[in-house]
């Protein structure tokens, strides 16, 4: 019988005991899809004692993750620890540095590391394997290295975040308040205590670091992605765009323009028809636009244990069948740095909600500035309480909404900063960006 695929496996917690699971389940099916079997045979953790739901007395237990990482009985790594740094930045240099193929689910190793990772395993000749660090069971890294590796893509952009878009769901179709809906993301395991990192932006901004390079043959750079998170986003904005026939979206979005990749994280407006407008709840989707085909979009569970194993489960098999790629789509030495496209540079259509003073003149200034930046509007609205005044109207203040055509970022951002001077508004006015689908 063919050698069996020995796998070492550091970080058994929600997805490393369903990794275990699976592999348990799977055996024959495994074997018989890969050629050789899959074997775990040996594991690290922080405690031994911790009952995680799986057998592994079978399995030789490491204390530390970097011994087990050079271990000469296992020929995988699997990653499953989390973290930029230390330890799992140091144990999966020492394998891909021992000649082991690694698999991680490790978005934040990547997005800061990822090009010197990658080096390390074109020089030992192995693989570096990660699709579970983005869109968990979403084969989005697959089908941008290899899958679409004979097209040029335009556009990349999706749902990337599974507690955004839960949020943003629940207060569109209950409409709940921003922080009734983080509550209850909490209480449901949905959001963590400290939900800055998912509802600010930062973790899809790591998701779409790795995406873009893939895409666009560039190093992994998050910091040329501009953020914006979720927090400002109200019942307003949401009833406003469901009657303009949108929705919102947190999106991850990487496009390439004359001026270089613009890549960008923010609440955008979509179409209600468009595929990605119909994802709700926790999934995630990613839709790709590129030339020679119609737009794809890929739609699937984002997290959870079941589904993260599997893509790494997915990354493992291949590596039993002998299938190495390079980690970015081509060898890390062609990967060029990413020529940033200023968010000034940005074109398209906006979404501007004002609490406008009801005053002489008002509109008038608000006109001209938007004229003077050569913005056109698609619409405008008023709306007016329906049953009495509200304490804004008590104030002498109206909500006035804005749709604007294509126009550019730097455009809107003068001339709304010129109404402000001008002392007809009160309040910071909203600006969500509205995507082209």
């Amino acid at each position: 019988m063919t050698k069996p695929l020995r796998v070492g496996v550091a970080g058994i917690g929600t997805v490393g005991a369903a990794l275990i699971a699976q592999v348990a389940a799977q055996r024959a099916q495994l074997t018989a899809r890969c050629g050789r079997p899959i074997e775990i045979v040996a594991v690290c953790a922080r405690s031994k004692a911790k009952n995680r739901g799986v057998d592994l007395k079978k399995m030789k237990w490491f204390a530390d993750p970097v011994e087990l990482a050079g271990d000469p009985n296992i020929d995988v790594f699997v990653e499953l620890m989390g973290g930029s740094g230390d330890p799992a930045k140091t144990a999966v240099e020492f394998a891909l540095a021992s000649g082991k193929s690694v698999v991680t689910a490790n978005k934040a190793l990547l997005a800061k590391h990822g090009v010197k990772l990658a080096q390390l395993a074109e020089k030992s000749c192995v693989a570096l394997n990660y699709e579970a660090a983005v869109g968990a069971a979403i084969p989005i890294i697959k089908t941008l290295r290899e899958g679409l590796a004979g097209n040029s893509v335009d556009r990349i952009y999706g749902i990337l975040n599974g507690t955004c878009n839960y949020i943003l769901t629940r207060m569109e179709q209950e409409k709940l308040s921003f922080a009734d809906c983080l509550k209850q993301a909490q209480q449901l395991g949905y959001a963590e205590a400290d939900p800055a990192f998912d509802i600010e932006g930062h973790d899809t901004a790591q998701k779409l670091s790795l995406m873009a390079s893939l895409a666009f043959g560039t190093k992994v750079d998050q910091s040329a992605i501009y953020v914006e998170g979720i927090t400002s986003i109200d019942a307003a904005d949401l009833a406003a765009a469901d009657e303009l026939g949108y929705r919102v979206k947190l999106l991850g979005v990487a496009v390439k323009t004359p001026q270089g990749i613009e890549q960008r994280v923010h609440p955008t407006m979509v179409r209600k028809d468009s595929a990605i407008a119909q994802v709700m709840g926790v999934t995630n989707a990613v839709t790709i636009d590129a030339d020679g085909i119609n737009p794809i979009t890929l739609i699937g569970p984002g997290a959870g244990g079941a589904a993260t194993a599997s893509a790494v489960l997915s990354d493992i098999a291949d590596v039993a069948r002998g299938q190495t790629a390079p980690p970015f789509g081509r060898p890390s030495a062609l990967l060029t740095s990413v020529r940033k496209a200023p968010m000034q540079r940005h074109e398209g259509g906006y979404y501007i909600r004002l609490m406008a003073r009801d005053k002489p003149g008002t509109a008038a200034s608000i006109a001209t500035r938007l004229a003077e930046q050569e913005i056109s509007l698609e619409s405008i609205v008023q709306r007016h309480p329906k049953d009495g005044p509200s304490t804004d109207t008590a104030k002498g203040s109206v909500p006035v909404i804005l749709i604007t055509y294509a126009t550019s970022e730097d455009g809107v951002r003068k001339a709304l900063a010129a109404v402000g001077r001008d002392k007809v508004i009160s309040g910071r006015p909203q600006v969500i960006r509205i995507e082209k689908n």
